[in-house]
């Protein structure tokens, strides 16, 4: 094993200094070559010629330091995706594929709105995908990450392009070709790299996880992906809130773990507007910027579920939001 790290040392060490794209930074991406190569055999000469092609982005350093879940209140951002036309235009995704979505409900336990909500909050149901090349995005986000978050986040992106080229590797595609977001997300769920190879199935089974063009196979991903987390079958998501008395600063939250119980916010003068969730549940308080006011809502467990997508509570409650009304528009029919 030491001759073999050597032996990558030597090789990396003998390219010129503009071998990579001259806007990488070129000592990063030695090092990540040649960790690539240590830990998975991968060629660092051939890894290296593939980086010669990879090109740092602006626009996406540009993007990432000011996503709407930041800078947008709740009621703007709200907006952006609670639309007539993406009620609408979910609605008629869910009837055109109906068999998956049954099927899926039915394999994974989940709710077919959420399913259907979510691929319409990440890429209008499959319209808008992404059109930056994914290796680029990961690429200058694990080696430029602007800000003071820079080393975790940068990290962060470092493991997911170790993901994607292992990912790449085990579905037999070219790097330089897949198109995403400009955060790496891929696909019609916009699924980053370690979550594609983890919980991406080929759910029509035709032998392949083909998330970016094959509806059955984004359906089946999301679904197995919301099981994953913990999904409970018929369990309530979220529900407004009534505050009487002083507002309820001890359990107003900014992350959306459920760390309290029903019954503490209703002892604290906190009640959920929407029934049939016990005492016991576990739940979350939170206040957003509505048009007129403030507004309260709680979250369940599920409401967490949908988080683990984005981290931010405000996605979360747009394909809450989303869902219901994509529901609604069906008349509450279900899959």
């Amino acid at each position: 094993m030491r001759s073999f790290v050597l032996l990558i040392a030597v090789v990396l060490l003998g390219l010129a200094p503009g071998a990579f794209a001259a806007s990488l930074d070129n000592q990063k991406v030695r090092g990540f070559i040649g960790q690539m190569a240590s830990d998975h055999g991968f060629d660092a000469v051939a890894l290296a010629r593939t980086f010669d092609r990879v090109q740092r982005s602006d626009r996406i350093i540009e993007l990432i330091a000011k996503p709407a879940e930041k800078v947008k209140p709740w009621h703007q951002y709200r907006a952006i995706f609670i639309t007539d036309k993406r009620i609408r235009e979910g609605a008629a995704f869910w009837r055109a594929n109906e068999g998956a979505i049954k099927r899926a409900v039915e394999a994974y336990g989940v709710a077919p709105e959420v399913i259907v909500a979510i691929i319409g909050v990440e890429t209008f149901y499959g319209q808008h995908a992404g059109s930056y090349r994914v290796i680029d995005a990961l690429a200058t986000l694990a080696f430029h990450y602007p800000g003071k978050d820079a080393k975790a986040r940068g990290d962060f992106f470092r493991s997911q392009l170790e993901q994607f080229l292992l990912m790449t590797r085990e579905e037999h595609l070219d790097p330089l070709t897949p198109l995403g977001s400009y955060a790496g997300a891929m696909g019609m769920p916009q699924f980053m790299p370690d979550s594609y190879r983890r919980l991406a199935v080929d759910f029509d089974g035709d032998g392949a996880r083909d998330i970016w063009k094959d509806p059955d196979d984004a359906i089946g991903s999301v679904a197995n992906y919301l099981h994953h987390h913990g999904w409970r079958p018929a369990a309530a998501v979220i529900s407004p809130a009534r505050v009487v008395g002083p507002k309820p600063v001890a359990f107003l939250k900014t992350t959306i773990k459920p760390d309290f119980r029903l019954r503490d916010f209703t002892a604290a003068g906190v009640s959920p507007l929407r029934g049939g969730v016990g005492p016991d549940e576990e739940s979350a308080l939170f206040e957003l910027e509505g048009v007129t006011g403030p507004e309260y809502w709680i979250g369940y467990n599920n409401f967490y579920v949908i988080s683990r997508y984005n981290p931010r509570v405000k996605y979360a409650m747009a394909v809450a939001q989303l869902s219901e009304e994509i529901r609604k528009l069906r008349g509450g029919a279900g899959s």
